[in-house]
This record gives structure tokens, C-alpha cells and sequence, in this order.
């Protein structure tokens, strides 16, 4: 047998796996072979959506289970026997792993990412792979870690028996977060973009910390009743009867898969809490508020909670008036986690001051990027109104008779100050098109409106627009606002994925942050976002990928300019496409060529050998052009209508290009067809292949 002549999989087989396990690596469980650790980027192009290929390491070796401490990776014989160095190191540093080797199946390549030992990288033979003992002790001493820190960081995930594992930036996130805490850091602050599992992330950290024996009464806080009651049913399940909520409420919730189960509650009636339990869920309205009656996280003595966990901290905790503070603070000797999407940073507010710098951070960018998230395409719509602005004709009145101050109005009077209901009609009407002519028009949708009384009236016009649908049920569109009992009711059948209505949700800002809407394909911005915090969140809405509905992108549709935030550095995880359209024009976006991220090579028109076709037709999403608080003014009769005509997109270098709808359709069109005559040839192909099929 010619070891040149094996293949790479041979040299695994033979020499590599042979020589791990004789290093004393247990086969079972410290060693994972071909270990595929993103699910491929989702590229879509036009009505074609594939996946590109998944990242995956050779092998990857783990102290314990979840606690990744080596990287190997291979080439044939006919390499040189450090040639798969680079490859391994850029995996290492998306892994988190600190010991990295190549082999060819001669030897191996060792380097230290740690740098504690005399040399970065060294030879080594078959015979000296080193054993798990050496890489732990190797570990152990880089991280300064004492013997019973030691004993944190090793305490076991919570196993259901199911198979399911965390995903790599999950373990990246728990480890991380365990091992500061086993360190003494009380503030830890961790940045994962929406719809990554922060709260599985969470748990996780929380479980490991519990059964350690490290902390023993914990508090979870969040601000929206469904989190804590979705997370006590789904995610926090395995805590069981040390599990209690602080409400006085019972109520029965359904789980994800189906089943109902009843809450747990630590109130009785009269408000006296139940002290016996470990694990306390709370929203935080629930237990403060501006009278000392309402402060109910004072019955419990500041020592009481060791750990305190803040989901969506960026909404005002780290503020040092808000609620929140009031309560990390009464528990301030308690360590505390804080987790976000978005840090929120300003003159006023820093998380980052508060908790500290991020122990790990996990961006839309690299979500998208690693295919766990759903890139979106960006429709812009410009109304005359909100780009000429609107000055009333002298001695003009309202709906009531008043006289309308003179002055120019602009996006930012339109439905605060200044109500136009031709403008609102036609937001609707564009909204309602887009889903029509999709072929699909109970694709989830979520309509953000400036304030309550504007989702009330958006919800009106767009029951007028899809009367048909509204008269079969008419929970088809439905507003959702934090003073709306019915509508809050409705929340849950809006985010679960087997339920068909509602449908078409109009809102102010109740949606715009923690809710899991994994169906949801559409988000409409009738409002301006003027925070890149609040923009992040919203455009989180639409990010999660949801595969058996195929649902691998959505759309985000700009109304109020929005959208501007794209050209912030700051931001990250720009969109696939950008295109405006003009007054008769369609507002679908035209088949453009896949963007690439800057400094990556440029994705090819067509899908490439390495990619798989996961949903040929998706929905196309296309329509057709057709103080003292003030008192809103109401005017009738003034119109509006769609202006511009521009297509924006990324190009291959992530560079944000301008052009004219008619330029970029030509250039898009040479870059498939050479000629005409090569268009007219490919259509009458397509064309005859189909025919052929359906004969």
C-alpha cells in the first residue's frame, strides 16, 4: 500500500484517529470527526434560494463534552504535513479552540493560540500527539484557573437525552460566561444577535452554575409576560418544581410541541411570596413600580438572590433611573448577567459601563454569514408627501373646522401631529399588493406605526384592503399594542408557526423586541427608528429561518427612511438587496447578482457545485405601483403617491452603488446573456423543459 495513493479520508482512518487514541482521547467521547459546525450561508437569487456549504473541521477534540480543547485537521499524503495549518486556524478562531494541528498522516503540526509554552508551533510525531491531560494542564494554567474554579468550568450541560447539542457560538457564549463567573467577575454581559437562543444560552449557563453548587437562588427578569411564560414551559422546563413565577396569576401555556402545562406562581393572592423555591422568573413591571407598595422585590433581603439574569438588558437597565437599576441595584452583591442583541451605548446609557465589556459577542453579520439567520431584501418606498413635505393652502381647515397652522409638515409631523389618511391608505395598499401578488397573502406580516391610535387606524385601512379575507375570519389583521387586551391575546397564535391567523399585525412598539416570530416574512416601517438600538431589534423580527415552512428570507419594507441606519458603521448584517422603486414601476425587487461581503471573492450568478437548492420558488414578494401631548389635525383629501426611482444593492466589495432602475436592469441582464440571441435561446429551453415536464 503507497500511503501517496490514500485519499485523505484514508489518512484519517489509518494514521490520524490511530494515533489520537493512542494519546489516550476516548473515542466516544472526547473525539468528533468531520464535525460540521455552521449550516451554510442562504443565498438567494431571485426566486432560487440555496445554501452554500457548511463549515467543517476534520476533527475536533473535547475535554468533556461541550468543552472543545482541540482542532486536527488533515490532507493526503501528498501535502506537506503543516499544509492544513491556516485552514485549522481559521476554525480554531471561530471555535474558540486553543490547540490547533495539521497532519498529513506522517506526523503533526502543533500550535499553541495559548503562546505559554516556549515555542508558537512546533513538529511533532505520531507517536507524541499529547494526551488530554497535557492540553487540560496546558489550559488550566492560561486561564489562571484555581481548583474550584476548575470544578465550575467542568460542570456537565444539561443533557435531555434528545441528542440536541448547542451550537458552537452557543458553547462559545455558556463557556465563556461560566468560566468568568467561576473567576469571580459579578457583571457579564452577553451580546448574541435575535434569534440565536439567548435564552437556551441562558439556561444553559444557569443549569451549570446551579448544579455546581456555585449559585443556588437565582432571579431571571424580562419585560413581556410571554417571554417568562414561554421560557418557564420550553426552555427552563428541566428546573422542574424549584421553579416559580412571581405573579399571583395562574395560567395554563402550550408548549412547542402541543402539550399545555400549568405555572407555577410564588404569590398568593394577598401577594406574599413563597421563599422555598431556587429558580424565580419575573417581569420586572410585575415586582417595582414608582409606589413603595408596588416594590415587591423588596420582601426578599438584598442577600437573597446569588445570580440575576436580565434578558433584553438594553431596554433600560443599564439607564440608572430606570426600574431595572432599582432592583440590580437592591441585589447588588448578587452576580449579574445581562443579555442583549443590541448593547445600547449613548451619552446616558452604557451597558458596557454597567456590565463590562462583552465576555462574547455574536453578530447578525455572522449569523447571517453562517446560514443560522435569514438574510432579508430591503423594498424603499418614497411618497411625494414625505419627500416634498405638505404646506396646508392658506386659511385650510381640518376634518373638524379648525384652521391648519401654516407651516411645512414632514415625516416626522405625518401621524403624530399631522394625520393623512390618503397616506395611510396608500401604505396599506402597498403592503396588501405586495402579499397578493406573492401568490401567498397569509404570510406573516408586522406593520409598525408611530403610536396606537395609528396602528388603529393602519389595521382599519388594511382591513379595507383584504375585505375578502377579513370577511372569512376576521382576526386576519389584527393590532397589537400594549393597551389592547384582545389583541395582546392574540400574540401567541401570531408567533406560532401552526397557527393561521392573525396574519397582517399592526403595532407601535410592543413587537419590536423579544418576541420569537419565527413565520414572520414581512416587516413594514411606517415610523421612523431613530435608534440604531431599537432598528437592530426590529429588523431581528424577521431573522430567524424557519425551514419547514421554507421561510429563508424576509423582507423589510421602508416607508419613513429607516432603512438610512444601513449606512452606519456601526451596523452590521446589511441586506442582500436594496431597491427603491419609482411611481410606475413594480416594487419588486429585480433578480440581482448575490452580494459577497467585503474581501470575499464574488458569489457566481448560478448556484455553484458546492451548494444545495433548499427552496426553488419561495414566495415572491412583488406588488404593482398604483410636552403636553398635541391634538392630532386630520385632513382630507390631499393624495399621495409613490416619487423615486432608484435601485440600490452591495456590491461584491460591500460597497453601497446607486443606479437608475433601467441601468441596473441592463447590467444585470449581461452579466446572465451574452447577446440577445443567447436570452431568446435559454427562454425557449427553459420554456421547452417545462413543457416537457408537464407532458
Amino acid at each position: 500500500m503507497n500511503k501517496k495513493d490514500l485519499s485523505e479520508r484514508d489518512i484519517c482512518t489509518k494514521y490520524i484517529t490511530p494515533a489520537v487514541k493512542l494519546a489516550g482521547w476516548d473515542e466516544m467521547t472526547q473525539i468528533r470527526e468531520e464535525v460540521s459546525f455552521t449550516k451554510g450561508r442562504i443565498i438567494v437569487r431571485g426566486k432560487l434560494v440555496t445554501r452554500g456549504k457548511a463549515k467543517r473541521a476534520d476533527y475536533v477534540l473535547y475535554y468533556k463534552p461541550n468543552i472543545p480543547i482541540a482542532i486536527v485537521e488533515a490532507k493526503d499524503n501528498n501535502h506537506c504535513v503543516g499544509d492544513a495549518m491556516q485552514q485549522a486556524l481559521d476554525y480554531a478562531v471561530t471555535l474558540d479552540i486553543p490547540f490547533v494541528f495539521s497532519s498529513n498522516g506522517n506526523g503533526f503540526v502543533f500550535h499553541d493560540r495559548t503562546g505559554t509554552g516556549p515555542e508558537r508551533e512546533t513538529t511533532l510525531s505520531l507517536a507524541a500527539f499529547p494526551s488530554p491531560g497535557e492540553l487540560w494542564a496546558r489550559y488550566r494554567a492560561w486561564k489562571g484557573l484555581t481548583p474550584a474554579a476548575e470544578q465550575i468550568v467542568l460542570q456537565d450541560y444539561f443533557d435531555d437525552g434528545s441528542g440536541k447539542t448547542p451550537r458552537y457560538y452557543q458553547c462559545n457564549a455558556i463557556n465563556s460566561a461560566v468560566e468568568a463567573i467561576a473567576k469571580g467577575q459579578d457583571r457579564v454581559l452577553l451580546v448574541m444577535a435575535t434569534g440565536t437562543g439567548k435564552t437556551y444560552t441562558a439556561f444553559q449557563i444557569i443549569w451549570r452554575l446551579w448544579k455546581a453548587g456555585r449559585k443556588k437562588r437565582i432571579l431571571f427578569l424580562a419585560d413581556r409576560n410571554i417571554l417568562v411564560d414561554q421560557t418557564m414551559v420550553n426552555d427552563f422546563r428541566p428546573f422542574g418544581a424549584a421553579m416559580a413565577k412571581l405573579s399571583t396569576n395562574t395560567k395554563t401555556i402550550e408548549r412547542a410541541d402541543g402539550s399545555k402545562e400549568e405555572l407555577t406562581v410564588a404569590l398568593d393572592k394577598k401577594r406574599r411570596i413563597d421563599s422555598a423555591y431556587e429558580i424565580y422568573l419575573g417581569l420586572y413591571q410585575a415586582i417595582t413600580g414608582p409606589e413603595d407598595r408596588q416594590k415587591l422585590f423588596r420582601e426578599f433581603s438584598p442577600g437573597f438572590f446569588d445570580l440575576i439574569v436580565i434578558d433584553e438588558c438594553h431596554r433600560g437597565s443599564a439607564d440608572a433611573d430606570s426600574a431595572w437599576h432599582e432592583i440590580l441595584k437592591y441585589f447588588s452583591a448578587a452576580t449579574q448577567i445581562g443579555l442583549t442583541a443590541t448593547p445600547k451605548e449613548t451619552e446616558y446609557i452604557s451597558n458596557i459601563h454597567y456590565f463590562g465589556k462583552p465576555v462574547y459577542t455574536y453578530s447578525l453579520k455572522q449569523g447571517i454569514r453562517d446560514g443560522f439567520l435569514a438574510p432579508y431584501k430591503v423594498i424603499k418606498v418614497h411618497i411625494d408627501l414625505d419627500v416634498e413635505g405638505y404646506r396646508p393652502e392658506k386659511g385650510q381647515t381640518d376634518r373638524d373646522g379648525n384652521e391648519i397652522e401654516d407651516r411645512l409638515y414632514n415625516t416626522k409631523d405625518y401621524d403624530r401631529v399631522l394625520v393623512i389618511d390618503d397616506r395611510t391608505k396608500l401604505v396599506a395598499q402597498k403592503v396588501s399588493s405586495l402579499l397578493k401578488d406573492s401568490g401567498d397573502r397569509f404570510q406573516k406580516a408586522i406593520i409598525f406605526c408611530v403610536d396606537e391610535e395609528h396602528a388603529a387606524r393602519m389595521r382599519q385601512a388594511l382591513i379595507n384592503e383584504n375585505k375578502d379575507l377579513c370577511d372569512e375570519n376576521h382576526r386576519y389583521v389584527m393590532r397589537i399594542t400594549g393597551s389592547d387586551t384582545e389583541g395582546q391575546g392574540e400574540l401567541g397564535n401570531f408567533i406560532d408557526p401552526e397557527a393561521r391567523y392573525p396574519v397582517l399585525v399592526t403595532t407601535s412598539r410592543l413587537l419590536s423586541t423579544g418576541v420569537d416570530a419565527q413565520t414572520c416574512r414581512l416587516i413594514a416601517l411606517d415610523r421612523a427608528v431613530g435608534s440604531m438600538t431599537e432598528f437592530k431589534q426590529i429588523v431581528g423580527r424577521g431573522t430567524r429561518v424557519h425551514e419547514d415552512s421554507k421561510k429563508f428570507y424576509f423582507t423589510l419594507m421602508d416607508f419613513r427612511g429607516a432603512t438610512s441606519h444601513f449606512a452606519d458603521p456601526d451596523f452590521d448584517g446589511e441586506p442582500v438587496q436594496i431597491y427603491t422603486p419609482g411611481k410606475d414601476d413594480p416594487i419588486t425587487p429585480p433578480d440581482a447578482p448575490p452580494a459577497a461581503d467585503a474581501g470575499e471573492d464574488p458569489l457566481p450568478p448560478v448556484p455553484a457545485d458546492d451548494e444545495v437548492v433548499v427552496d426553488g420558488a419561495p414566495p415572491d414578494i412583488s406588488i404593482q405601483s398604483g410636552g403636553e401631548k398635541r391634538h392630532k389635525v386630520y385632513v382630507d383629501g390631499v393624495g399621495a403617491a409613490i416619487l423615486t426611482e432608484r435601485v440600490e444593492y452591495l456590491d461584491e466589495n460591500g460597497k453601497l452603488v446607486t443606479e437608475s432602475l433601467r441601468d441596473f436592469t441592463r447590467k444585470a441582464l449581461k452579466k446572465r446573456f451574452t447577446s440577445l440571441d443567447d436570452f431568446l435561446t435559454r427562454r425557449l429551453l427553459r420554456f421547452l423543459s417545462r413543457t416537457r415536464r408537464r407532458c
